[in-house]
């Protein structure tokens, strides 16, 4: 069950504390992240133009020296050959050493910096000039490229959203005037003028208008919006001049709520990175002893013991050891899968449920407002000569709910404006409401509202293949309305992507007739459904199906799935139109309802998963295979940094290219 009491910081405060993010702390590469110039100086700036120009002048002075030293050359021999190659590696190494100095003082001994620090003070000693600048240089380029690229994938998402405006232009006093939107309140007029972003969610009160839902959804088709609908900040206005009725505050803003999920995205670690992380706190000292036993060993049992031979054995095993290349990989591989979900609209509120997502083999789904649009639309009335003065009594009754059936009766019957007065209203949950008029009661719910108050009516509405509204009146049935929700048109192709990808059980869970529910699911091939199920039942349902999985994902819109979501491996919650509590409570939000998106995430998730394992074999594989060859002398220091620095560029690589395996298509809009 996931972790309610995890502490989250915010990018923004994670940056001025920790210049190396949650990537390069103590926890990932073994240094201290305050004391890390060479981490905070790459996070601190996008192009660091002292570090380029030492390390081009550094790979010069290398290239020329090694030159000299193939030439023969009389004069490059002594003192010179050493201030020669002490220059560059003082050009680069202090960037190291630096660190390793003041990590030594506070009592961290076994971290990279202290490893890459003894081995190329040793290649030194043994006159290996060439080969210990050779290390520093490229280890302090590695160290660039992989801050460089962590920056640039944590940026791809951050970017992607945090593009919020700083004014407001709210209509005050019949003026519109330019304010902190933090101080625009619910009920008052915004204007967007064409081109601008809109700041905060609203009421179009015109219509029809354009926006550019990209920010939100990935989606790179403009979409259109009636008067009436709900614009969310973060889209953009391709039309003329619109005013918006404000409905949420800033600080509630969809952009706003969807940054603040991505803020705590970066800060939940799968399973495999919380491993990797805590394998290099144990991992590092081992080597170090591991390579002082490969130093010292020796002088017991092999007969013509060569000090300088064993001792540079010793080094390129340190060299190799280095761990940063696999936890550097490993979390810039979950935050590359970060990055792609929300590129196309869909948000991971951690790593962890990259994870998890990969490993899925059930998929529950709520039915009204999931799999169908959720907008009931009155199709039937039962009888057709039902009193008029029920009916009114009906509408004045419906309008004191939110329910999707009440909002069809009230569209229904828009023209009626009833008069009627309730009292004791009051609303059965999972049943329908009721209330006292003329001091008769009025019922309007389904069947087991008509059942629990031992009220007669027709067989044949037991079994009823519609959803319906059955009406009492004074102890007596007076008939029924019926309604449709039609499926949602992507569901069929969702069932069918993700049966391909292997989902062993797909069920529906719903407040519905049962009736109702078996005609959905039916339609959409379901192996699995129940209707008729009150919060609580759908809440009992889900755990039976839990004991039965491996992992569980479910999938919903309402406040009536908040515990359900809660108690699923991986709670999926459809952001557009869902409602506060759904998407709190969920831990991956689909931004525009698509159903679409749950077998990409699904993709998303096992790729990322894929690609990690990958990185793990990689580097554990390459620098298996050097080490054992540094311990019996074959490999040298130019073999050990490909096995450090080399192997750590191609990790990097496969990470990040699930950004661009998964970015959106652009599609041009049909004329």
């Amino acid at each position: 069950m996931k972790d309610s009491t995890e502490q989250t910081d915010t990018l923004e405060a994670t940056e001025k504390a920790q210049p190396s993010a949650s990537f390069l702390d103590a926890e990932g590469c073994g240094c201290d992240s305050h004391a890390c110039s060479t981490h905070a100086s790459i996070e601190g700036s996008t192009f660091d133009w002292k570090l380029y120009w030492q390390a081009g002048v550094s790979f010069i002075l290398l290239a020329l020296g090694i030159g000299f030293d193939f030439f023969d050359s009389s004069w490059f021999e002594g003192v010179p050959r050493f201030l020669w190659f002490a220059v560059a590696y003082v050009l680069v190494a202090y960037q190291v050493v630096g660190p390793a100095v003041r990590n030594l003082v506070k009592g961290s001994i076994f971290n990279e910096f202290f490893l890459m620090t003894i081995a190329t003070f040793g290649a030194f000693y043994l006159g290996e000039y060439a080969e210990g600048v050779a290390v520093m240089l490229f280890y302090t380029i590695g160290e660039h490229f992989q801050a460089l690229a962590v920056k640039r994938s944590k940026n791809s998402i951050k970017n992607l959203i945090d593009a919020r405006p700083d004014k407001a232009f709210v209509k005050r006093n019949g003026v519109f005037r330019a304010i902190d939107p933090k101080q625009v309140k619910i009920g008052e007029v915004i204007q967007v003028k064409a081109g601008e972003k809109v700041v905060l969610d609203g009421a179009l009160l015109s219509g029809p208008a354009e926006f550019n839902t990209a920010a939100l959804t990935g989606e790179s088709v403009p979409r259109v919006y009636e008067k009436g609908d709900k614009v969310l900040s973060g889209m953009i206005n391709l039309s003329g001049l619109i005013e918006l009725q404000v409905a949420s505050r800033f600080e509630d803003s969809a952009l706003s709520r969807i940054l603040y999920l991505v803020e705590q995205a970066g800060s939940r670690k799968a399973t495999t990175q919380k491993f990797i992380s805590k394998f290099a706190k144990v991992y590092t000292p081992i080597v170090v002893f591991l390579a002082l036993g490969l130093l010292l060993v020796p002088m017991l049992i092999v007969a013509e013991y060569d000090f300088q031979e064993w001792l540079y054995r010793a080094l390129v095993f340190l060299v190799i050891s280095c761990p940063c290349a696999l936890v550097i990989s490993i979390p810039l591989g979950y935050f590359g899968g970060l990055g792609a979900g929300a590129q196309n609209g869909i948000l991971f509120k951690g790593a962890n449920y990259l994870d998890v997502l990969a490993k899925v083999d059930t998929i529950v789904f709520d039915k009204t407002g999931t799999l169908t649009e959720g907008k009931l639309r009155l199709t039937g009335i039962s009888p057709t000569d039902i009193d008029p003065n029920v009916i009114e009594k009906v509408v004045a009754l419906e309008m004191a709910s939110t329910h999707p059936v009440a909002k069809a009766i009230a569209e229904r019957f828009s023209e009626i404006d009833s008069t009627t007065k309730l009292e004791e209203i009051r609303e059965h949950a999972g049943m329908g409401l009721s209330a006292f008029t003329e001091e008769k009661l009025l019922l309007a719910g389904n069947i087991n509202l008509l059942d629990k108050h031992n009220i007669e009516y027709p067989a044949a509405l037991k079994n009823h293949p519609s959803t319906l509204i059955a009406i009492a009146m004074d102890g007596k049935y007076q008939g029924h309305f019926t309604f449709e929700d039609e499926i949602k048109p992507d569901a069929r192709q969702m069932v069918g992507q993700l049966k391909k990808l292997g989902a062993k059980r797909l069920a529906m869970l719903s407040g519905d007739r049962s009736s109702v529910a078996e005609k959905v699911a039916t339609k959409l091939d379901l192996s699995d459904f129940h209707g008729e199920l009150l919060p609580e039942e759908k809440l009992k349902k889900l755990e039976e199906l839990k004991s039965t999985s491996s992992k569980i994902a479910f999938v919903g819109d309402g406040i009536n799935d908040a515990p359900a979501l809660a108690l699923a491996d991986v709670g999926i919650a459809m952001g557009g139109m869902g409602t506060d509590a759904a998407i709190e409570t969920a831990d991956v939000v689909l931004q525009d309802d698509r159903l679409l998106k749950i077998p990409l995430a699904i993709q998303i998730g096992r790729k990322t998963r894929e690609i990690v394992w990958q990185n793990i074999g990689l580097a554990f594989g390459v620098k298996a295979l050097v080490l054992i060859l540094g311990g019996m002398g074959i490999a040298s220091l130019w073999e050990a940094v490909f096995a450090d620095v080399g192997v750590a560029l191609l990790a990097i690589l496969n990470a990040v290219r699930i950004q661009k395996f998964y970015r959106p298509k652009k599609t041009t809009p049909a004329k």
